[in-house]
């Protein structure tokens, strides 16, 4: 019990001897999800970005960050003939993906006192991805039927990105890339690219 108490005033005394800050963006995204069991799809996504920075510099910071998207890509399609009866195509798709992210940030948007007008940043993680994980199914006939099986599954992730400082008070346009590689059955690939508005 001692170690612990001492661990845990240890890793507060660290935390306090930094700067720290909190900084956020809002903005959309264009995601490819592709998986060996279905056919690779593209989707729109808006993404909500937090970090909070536990290191800050004149120059740079370490932040930890959840950036959160959710997206939808597919189609709907419905017709009626009062011949034939109705007709619906429905290939709509949803998901949400949510990697908690480790950065090392460096000038434009680093933090809120930084006044480079350029800045970048990379990092890695591991998060969640909830979606459909379906796949094609071939039965014995030959004919193929998509299964949809909606699921949260995890997995590493890695971005990169730059950012462009525009305005007052640092606010910045960030253009992150990421990737994430879901682990089990599904051997899902999630590329992402994003362009954010940073407050």
């Amino acid at each position: 019990m001692k170690k612990i108490i001492l661990s845990v005033l240890f890793i507060l005394s660290l935390s306090f001897s930094f700067s720290q800050s909190f900084m956020h963006g809002a903005g959309v995204g264009i995601f490819v999800l592709n998986s060996p069991g279905s056919t690779t799809t593209g989707a729109f996504a808006l993404g909500y970005s937090p970090r909070f920075n536990f290191v800050e510099t004149d120059a740079l910071s370490v932040s930890v960050g959840v950036p959160i998207n959710a997206g939808i890509s597919g189609s709907y399609y419905a017709e009626y003939n009062s011949y034939y009866g109705g007709y619906e195509n429905n290939t709509l798709k949803a998901f949400i993906n949510a990697p908690a992210m480790l950065n090392l940030n460096v000038g434009a948007g680093s933090t809120h006192e930084n006044e480079s007008r350029f800045g970048f940043f990379a990092g890695g993680g591991y998060g969640l991805h909830y979606g459909d994980m379906g796949k094609t199914v071939v039965d014995s006939y030959g004919y193929e039927t998509y299964v949809k099986n909606y699921a949260a599954s995890f997995g590493p992730a890695g971005n990169a990105g730059v950012r462009i400082a525009v305005g007052s008070h640092q606010k910045n346009i960030e253009i992150r890339l990421s990737y994430m590689k879901i682990s089990g059955d599904t051997k899902l690939d999630v590329y992402g690219a994003n362009v954010y508005f940073n407050f």
